[in-house]
C-alpha cells in the first residue's frame, strides 16, 4: 500500500510554510495549554489548602485568573521567539503576543495591588479597643494601593505604546521638546497632580480617616470613601458630599473622632430673672445620674448670658460619640423646658406691654405738643 499519495497530495495544497505554520501551532497551543492547565490544578489545591484561611484564600481568588492569563501568554511568547523559520507573519504574531503579554501584565500587577490592600484590612479587623488603628492602616492601605495603582497603569500603558515602532520615532522626535512640552502638560494636569500629592500628604499625616467624623463648611458627615483624588463624605441625612483632596490641605475642617470619638454638647435655654438656678441644676445632675448615654466626663449648669429681659443658662454634657450626644441633648432640652413650664411657669420669658381701651382712645388725633413741652418750639 502507497503511503506517499496523500501526503503528496497535501504537500500540492498546502505549501511548505502552511505546514511549518500547522506544526508549530499544534505543538506551542499544546505546551501553553497543558502548562495552564497545571496551573490551574495548582489553583485549585491552593484554594482547597486555603479554605480555613479567609484572607489567603481571597487573595487567591483575586489573582488566579490573571496569572493564569500571564502564563499563557508567557509559553507563547517564549515559543514564538523560539522559532527561528521565516514564516510569514511571524513578526506581527510576536508583537500582538507581546502587547497582550504587557497588558496581562499591567492586569495581574494590578490584581495584585488590590490583593496586597485587602490582605492589610482583612488582618487588621476593626474590633472592639482596636478601631482608632484599623481605621489608620485601611486608610493608609486605600491610599497607597490606588495610587500605586495608577503607577502601574500609566507604566503599563507605556510600554504597550513603546512596542510600536512608530511611536519609538515619534518620542525620539519630541524628545528636543520635552522641556516645553512638561510644563504646558505639568499645568494643564495641575489640579489632578495637586489632588494625588494632598493624597500622599493625607495618607501620611492622617488628619482623618475612614468613618472619623467631620465637620465641613458646616455639614456634619462621616468619612465613606477616600479615593486618589477625592473624598466621598456622607452627611447625616445621607447626601453625598464629593470633595477633593486638596481641599483638605488648604481649608480648615473639624474631625470630630481625631483621637476618641468622645464630645461635649450643650443645651440652652433662657429664663426671667427671677428663676431658680438651684433647682434647675438638681434636676440636671438627676437626669443624668439616670440617662444611660452620659458617659460621665462633664456634666455643669451654668448662667453664661444676661439680657435686659432674660438670662441664659447652659446645661453642658457629655457622650461616646457625636450621634448619641445629639439624641441626649434634644432629651435633655425636652425634659429641661417641660420642668421649668410645668414647675416654674410664671419665670418663663414673657413679653410684658401695656394695652389701652380704644374706646377711651377713640380716633382723636394726638393733640398738638403745648409750648411748654419738650417737642414745643
Amino acid at each position: 500500500m502507497n503511503l506517499d499519495a496523500p501526503v503528496e497530495l497535501l504537500d500540492k495544497i498546502l505549501p511548505s510554510p502552511a505546514w511549518d505554520w500547522v506544526i508549530m501551532a499544534a505543538v506551542t497551543l499544546t505546551i501553553a495549554t497543558t502548562v495552564l492547565m497545571i496551573y490551574i490544578g495548582g489553583v485549585a489545591l491552593l484554594r482547597r489548602l486555603t479554605r480555613t484561611h479567609p484572607v489567603a484564600h481571597q487573595c487567591i481568588n483575586d489573582c488566579s485568573r490573571a496569572g493564569g492569563t500571564v502564563i499563557f501568554l508567557f509559553v507563547l511568547q517564549l515559543a514564538w521567539q523560539g522559532h527561528t523559520q521565516n514564516l510569514p507573519w511571524i513578526a506581527v504574531i510576536r508583537h500582538v503576543t507581546s502587547l497582550c503579554l504587557i497588558l496581562a501584565l499591567t492586569w495581574a500587577a494590578l490584581r495584585a495591588t488590590r490583593a496586597i490592600g485587602d490582605i492589610i484590612v482583612g488582618l487588621n479587623p476593626a474590633v472592639e479597643g482596636k478601631h482608632h488603628s484599623a481605621r489608620k492602616l485601611e486608610t493608609q492601605a486605600r491610599f497607597i494601593s490606588r495610587g500605586l495603582a495608577v503607577l502601574i497603569a500609566i507604566i503599563g500603558l507605556a510600554a504597550a505604546l513603546m512596542t510600536f515602532p512608530s511611536i519609538q520615532q515619534l518620542g525620539t522626535s519630541l524628545l528636543a521638546s520635552a522641556g516645553i512640552g512638561g510644563l504646558i502638560l505639568g499645568f494643564a494636569a495641575r489640579p489632578v497632580i495637586g489632588n494625588l500629592l494632598a493624597g500622599l500628604q493625607i495618607a501620611l499625616s492622617q488628619p482623618f480617616r475612614i468613618e472619623d467624623v467631620l465637620k465641613v463648611e458646616g455639614n456634619w458627615c462621616w468619612v465613606e470613601d477616600i479615593t486618589s483624588t477625592y473624598v466621598v463624605l456622607r452627611a447625616w441625612d445621607m447626601r453625598r458630599l464629593i470633595v477633593p483632596l486638596q481641599w483638605f490641605v488648604e481649608n480648615p475642617f473639624e474631625n470630630w473622632t481625631r483621637q476618641t470619638a468622645n464630645l461635649f454638647g450643650e443645651v440652652f435655654i433662657w429664663v426671667d430673672y427671677a428663676m431658680p438656678v438651684a433647682p434647675l441644676r438638681a434636676e440636671f445632675d438627676r437626669l443624668l445620674r439616670t440617662d444611660a448615654d452620659w458617659d460621665r466626663r462633664i456634666g455643669h449648669t451654668q448662667v453664661v448670658d444676661a439680657t435686659e429681659r432674660t438670662k441664659k443658662i447652659r446645661f453642658l454634657l457629655s457622650a461616646r460619640d457625636s450621634i448619641t450626644l445629639w439624641h441626649f441633648r434634644c432629651r435633655v432640652r425636652e425634659h429641661m423646658l417641660a420642668f421649668a413650664t410645668e414647675h416654674y411657669p410664671q419665670h418663663l420669658p414673657r413679653q410684658r406691654a401695656a394695652w389701652a381701651d380704644r374706646e377711651e382712645i377713640g380716633d382723636r388725633p394726638p393733640p398738638d405738643p403745648s409750648p411748654g413741652s419738650e417737642d414745643g418750639f
